[in-house]
């Protein structure tokens, strides 16, 4: 048994799903289980649909799920040609039960709402890719995995329920040489759609490949592995072709996108390799990331953008303690944000958060009591593990920084945009 996990760039285009075939063919007399995202940027076009019907625009966020349609049809349309109406017969369905939820009144918060319509990229693409396959030999059965991934009701965050899953995934006949399902998404035992954070179909893919107690776990994207920095933005980026579990568990804590940050723990306790691959160079050896330890690693750099600075003052310049410190970490729980950055003074803290607004928020009025507060906005995280001085120098060259941390092996600086 294999676990494959296929993301949003390598079915972004009619040409990347034709390209699964070869991909597939390689590995035909295999169990293979694949884990699919949502095309391309359907993700982030879906967020704003969300986004507009909380805002009361329920005719904008009709139209805008017209055009994800639109757009969907379109490319079923060109890859099938004896099964699109009996794919797009699928397709619609899903629309129809989105566009319900567009015409209908909020009462609950708004990451529930998101959850139900941002989930049905996934449902999408495996749905078009599954018609897909069978259509040019590649027999494949399709699995709705809110079937199968339980979860509780932390909307936009859920934890997944492993003793509900493990029950669900051994009732399931995985004896189909090719089972197709999605990634990122899960339900509650009512039911309801949830999702497992961004780049959650990586943990995914984790998840069955621990309790399917599979050879390996792959992940194929548009890169030839594992990078030292995002490529797109370091021009001499490096491949990795060695990484430990504990480096991978390092770079996903400081926001490195390449592997998401709950996805190694699952393998990690099995010890399931996880090869990080590329979709187009199929036959390069990519990287390969398990328990062995891995020495002379060159610097890794991961910058983290739409950052917030917070600084919390005490209001009667009292020192900051363990009660207003305790009181903090508390709210934190109750908001469930994770700070990046945290550093500490006599009567201040400073926070460095993801700029999600409505979290912000949140903590502003329950900090209030406490504290009086100023946040600066559009600022960069960066990180580097394995620094030099002079790395870190150049990195820095004309930076407005606000907030310098340093250990050993990890270099952090905040800094305007």
């Amino acid at each position: 048994m294999r676990v494959f996990k296929f993301g949003g760039a390598s079915c972004n285009s009619i040409e990347r799903i034709q390209n699964l075939p070869t991909i597939l063919n390689k590995y035909r007399d295999e169990q293979i289980v694949m884990i699919i995202s949502a095309m391309g940027k359907t993700t982030n076009a879906l967020e704003i649909v969300a986004q507009e019907y909380y805002k009361g625009n329920c005719l904008k966020s009709v139209e805008l799920l017209n055009e994800i349609k639109q757009l969907h049809l379109t490319t079923s349309q060109s890859l099938l040609k004896t099964s699109f109406n009996i794919c797009a017969e699928k397709l619609q369905e899903y629309f129809i039960e989105t566009e319900k939820l567009l015409h209908s009144e909020k009462v609950y918060e708004y990451d529930f709402y998101y959850d139900q319509i941002v989930s049905i990229g996934e449902l999408l693409s495996t749905c078009i890719i599954s018609f897909y396959l069978n259509e040019v030999g590649i027999n494949n059965h399709l699995l709705d995995v809110r079937t199968i991934l339980k979860t509780d009701d932390n909307y936009r965050e859920a934890t997944i329920n492993w003793n509900a899953t493990q029950q669900q995934i051994a009732a399931y006949p995985f004896h189909q040489s090719l089972t197709i399902t999605q990634g990122f998404i899960g339900s509650t035992p009512k039911n309801f759609i949830t999702t497992l954070g961004r780049e959650g179909s990586d943990y995914t893919a984790a998840v069955f490949a621990n309790l399917l107690n599979a050879e390996s776990l792959t992940i194929w994207k548009d890169v030839d592995g594992v990078m030292n920095a995002d490529p797109k933005s370091i021009n001499d980026a490096q491949l990795i072709h060695e990484l430990s579990f504990n480096e991978v568990i390092e770079m996903s804590y400081y926001g490195a996108q390449v592997i998401h940050p709950k996805t190694i723990k699952p393998l990690q306790n099995k010890g399931i390799p996880l090869y990080v691959k590329s979709f187009i160079n199929i036959d390069n050896a990519g990287t390969v990331i398990s328990a062995k330890a891995v020495n002379n690693l060159p610097p890794i750099i991961v910058v983290k953008t739409n950052q917030v600075l917070i600084h919390l003052h005490t209001k009667d310049f009292s020192f900051v303690g363990e009660e207003p410190m305790a009181a903090l970490y508390k709210i934190f729980s109750t908001v469930k944000i994770k700070p990046n950055l945290i550093q500490t003074g006599a009567i201040s803290i400073q926070i460095c958060l993801d700029n999600w607004e409505e979290k912000i928020e949140q903590l502003k009025q329950l900090t209030a009591h406490l504290f009086n507060i100023d946040i600066t906005t559009q600022l960069q995280l960066l990180t580097i593990r394995h620094y030099t001085n002079e790395l870190k120098n150049n990195m820095l060259a004309n930076k407005d920084v606000l907030l310098i941390q340093q250990s050993k092996e990890t270099f952090q600086a905040l800094y305007l945009s």
